[in-house]
Parts: structure tokens; sequence; C-alpha cells
């Protein structure tokens, strides 16, 4: 598992094969797995995967240039009433396991951040239809990669302290 999480890198390069319903299916199967406060499970997708949408979502995104190679994105979304103070934890839950279970299955991918940016969430609500009580957390672009990336972890013992603050 160790070396799953240390695979999972930002993959920004993507080839143009398409990705199969099975393995759609597996993705999202892996986001809903995420712990979720009180079970809610506020979590709500929208799978993309028409160029024109993606091509849109690229060119509406300031970071999501890579959307216009990417063959599918998954827009992670959560319904706010039912979890009004956790949705976004929960989602953002869902949205890391999509990208370790991208990263298991060989898929490159890459979480652009929708939530609080009130430019990209309305951005994104407009091209997807998606409802004013629903809230947008991420776009996940995801495709066969175009790029390697080795392996890393990010530790740094300065960030670590034990028994209290010091």
């Amino acid at each position: 598992m160790l070396e799953n999480i240390f695979k999972r890198r930002s993959v920004r390069k993507f080839t143009s094969e398409p990705i199969d319903d099975e393995t759609v299916k597996s993705l999202l199967e892996a986001a809903m797995a995420a712990p979720s406060s009180n079970n809610k499970r506020p979590w709500r997708f929208v799978v993309v995967r028409e160029r024109r949408t993606l091509d849109r979502l690229a060119d509406m995104h300031p970071y999501g240039k890579m959307l216009s190679q990417a063959t599918l994105a998954i827009v992670v979304c959560g319904e706010v009433e039912k979890s009004p103070t956790a949705w976004f934890l929960d989602c953002s839950a869902a949205t890391e396991n999509i990208l370790l279970a991208a990263a298991e299955m060989d898929l490159g991918a890459v979480w652009l951040g929708i939530y609080l940016r009130k430019k990209r969430e309305a951005g994104t609500r407009e091209i997807l239809n998606i409802p004013e009580n629903i809230g947008v957390l991420s776009i996940i672009a995801i495709g066969r990669p175009g790029e390697e990336k080795p392996p890393r972890t990010q530790y740094e013992e300065s960030n670590v302290f034990y028994e209290r603050w010091s």
C-alpha cells in the first residue's frame, strides 16, 4: 500500500487512449469506499468524457489545461444539505481515493481545486449544469499517462512533533 501511495503523482500529460467503463466504475467504487462523517456519503460525481466538454473545462480552469489532453474527468461534488459541515471533507477523501486507485491502475491523474474559488465553481456549474444546492469540490483529470514520474515521498522530519508542539 505504501508503494502505491508513493507512486501517486500529479500527471499532467496524457495519451489519447480512452478509459473503459469498467475502469471508470472501479475508480468510482474506490471513491465511494472513502470514510464519511456519520456515514452520510454526500458525494456525487459527474463523469466527463466528451472532448468538447473536457476542452471547455480546460479553458475555464486556470490550471486545468491538461484537461484538453485527458480522456476522462471526474468532477467530485457533494450534497451540502446532507452533511453541511463535512461534505467537503468527505469529498476530499473520495478524491484522494480516486487518485490512489488511478495510480494503482497505472493511470495518470491530477486534482484540480474548485472549492472556495467562486469563478471556478460558477464555470463548472454552468458547463456541467450542476444545481446550486450541490457543492463542487474538485475536477480530477485522468488518462493514460503521457509522462513518467518516479515514486517519491515528501517526508520532512521538521514537520513532525512528538507529544506536544515544540
